[in-house]
């Protein structure tokens, strides 16, 4: 694999370990290197060798629930960008515009950088296409059947209302949505051995963060249409 040398400081402390490790070896006589210490040191050429070598390693030793967790939440996303696209042609308050399309923001930019994760790493990559309620899916089978996914029945449903209806039916079935990708954190995160890796670990951190935060706020939001709590 062929890569230029842009280094940032993660790779630049790995680079620092590779020379640490590299300068120790080549200070000693040995069987593999008889002549003792190399004065001038490993070359950058060298260095970008092993950098590559580990990252080539560690894009190979890919934990399954970490796939899977990837995997299942771009399909979890794409049906939320579906959800949100409704609210500018149904009539729905402000507010609601508001939260849809942050929604729609944030999640479109997680789902390019899990496709990104999972095509590093030469897996299957769920394909996601159109904009609003246009939005379309393409992957393994199992997507579609996250915790918290809404029905078909009830996509028809909340496709189908308008104004005020729009506002309620989106906040109670968007709360059934975001505790249903924070349930996937919590399982993620309960596989032996699961998220060990620094993307996966931060992506799934911030799901769990900002969903359980517009959890709460939409809860808010809905009691104070209802003046009861969700119904």
């Amino acid at each position: 694999m062929s890569m230029p040398y842009h280094c940032t400081g993660a790779q630049a402390a790995a680079l620092l370990l590779a020379l640490t490790l590299t300068a120790c070896a080549t200070a000693t006589p040995s069987p593999t290197n008889p002549a003792g210490p190399n004065p001038e040191g490993p070359s950058l050429a060298e260095l970008e060798a092993i950098y590559r070598a580990r990252t080539d390693s560690a894009l190979l030793n890919v934990h399954d629930a970490d796939v899977d967790f990837m995997t299942g939440m771009i399909g979890h996303h794409a049906q939320a960008l579906v959800m949100s696209g409704h609210a500018p042609a149904n009539g729905a308050s402000a507010s609601i515009r508001t939260l849809a399309a942050r929604i729609i923001n944030a999640q479109k930019d997680e789902i390019a950088v899990m496709q990104r994760w999972l095509r590093d790493r030469g897996r299957i990559v769920p394909e996601v296409h159109g904009e609003g309620t246009g939005v379309m899916v393409h992957g393994p089978d199992h997507i579609m059947h996250m915790p918290g996914m809404l029905t078909a029945e009830q996509l028809e449903e909340l496709e189908a209302a308008r104004g005020a209806d729009f506002d309620r039916l989106f906040l109670t079935y968007m709360i059934q949505h975001h505790e249903g990708a924070v349930t996937m954190v919590h399982e993620l995160f309960a596989s032996d051995g699961a998220a060990q890796d620094d993307l996966v670990f931060k992506m799934a951190s911030d799901i769990q963060v900002d969903q359980t935060t517009e959890i709460a706020r939409m809860k808010l939001m809905l009691e104070g249409m209802t003046g009861g709590g969700i119904r």
